[in-house]
């Protein structure tokens, strides 16, 4: 994950001179909506929270139609309550910041205008109010509310497995698509159009079902040459599917030798540098080694 990245994607997580506004009140109310380290601030996420769940859980509620027709105009004075809540608190964060457009677009930002442009759109569009399931993603807050900051150290750990391993699951999902290519069109000629195998691609079709095990039983073969092939097919997918597990298993091993540690830089707050750091991977000042 690169430095940019961290910035776009935790921003604002911990409070730097930057960010915080000279105005009292828009200090305070920096505060309050930014950081948890406070009572006011911690008790207004936990809130932010319950009612990100139960704006969730209203819009759920009102794609089933037994309770839409009973209760269709309360869910909906609802859904507009929440926007009007969540609108109000978005103004809030530009407005309490230094720098207003750092946190527009900022990953939360994005996912904040997100949540209420919806019930909006809805006035226009039909059906655009479905899309307030993406208020979920506002969950995400969890990790600074809670200080669970520290396991986004541990998804790092896999994202860096993840990109390092990608040569080798490339070459794998090649593979997989020759072997799948291959069984579909043996089971073309096998089976043929009777059967249920009216082209190579519906046989490919198949052969990518069975070798990852899904088996969805639209189309299956009646001979016994196709059913041994079925078979061969079946038990090479138990042992396809293991391979991408131990490849980014074995490069997760290998990051975690790296000993990255939870060192924040004075300067800029970016965290996770390794343990023998002496400059901060985000702006290039000198660290401090714990």
């Amino acid at each position: 994950m690169t430095s940019n990245n961290n910035k776009n994607v935790y921003p604002l997580i911990n409070a730097t001179a930057e960010d915080k506004p000279d105005n009292s009140t828009r200090r305070l109310i920096y505060e309050i909506i930014f950081e948890s380290d406070t009572p006011s601030g911690k008790l207004f996420d936990v809130l932010l929270m319950v009612a990100i769940l139960l704006s969730v859980l209203a819009v759920l509620l009102e794609s089933v139609l037994s309770i839409r027709q009973d209760y269709g105009e309360i869910l909906y004075i609802v859904e507009w309550i929440f926007t009007a809540l969540f609108s109000v608190e978005y103004l809030l964060r530009l407005i309490s910041v230094r720098k207003p457009h750092r946190y527009a677009f900022s990953f939360f930002g994005i996912i904040d205008i997100m949540a209420t442009l919806p019930t909006y759109l809805g006035l226009i569009f039909a059906g655009a109010h479905s899309l307030l399931v993406l208020r979920i993603f506002r969950l995400l807050r969890v990790f600074r509310v809670f200080k669970l900051t520290r396991y986004l150290f541990e998804a790092s750990v896999l994202m860096v497995a993840l990109k390092n391993s990608r040569h080798k699951i490339t070459v794998f999902l090649g593979t997989v698509i020759s072997i799948a290519t291959a069984m579909g069109s043996f089971m073309y000629l096998i089976e043929g159009p009777e059967n249920g195998f009216t082209s190579i691609p519906r046989g490919i079709y198949w052969a990518i079902v069975t070798l990852t095990t899904v088996g969805y039983g639209d189309i299956a073969p009646h001979t016994v040459a196709g059913q041994m092939l079925a078979s061969f097919v079946m038990i090479l997918g138990y042992g396809i599917i293991a391979v991408p597990t131990g490849i980014v298993t074995v490069e997760m091993a290998q990051v975690s030798k790296m000993q990255m540690v939870d060192m924040a830089c004075k300067k800029c707050g970016a965290e996770n540098h390794l343990k023998d750091s002496k400059y901060c991977r985000n702006c290039g000042v000198p660290i401090e080694n714990p």
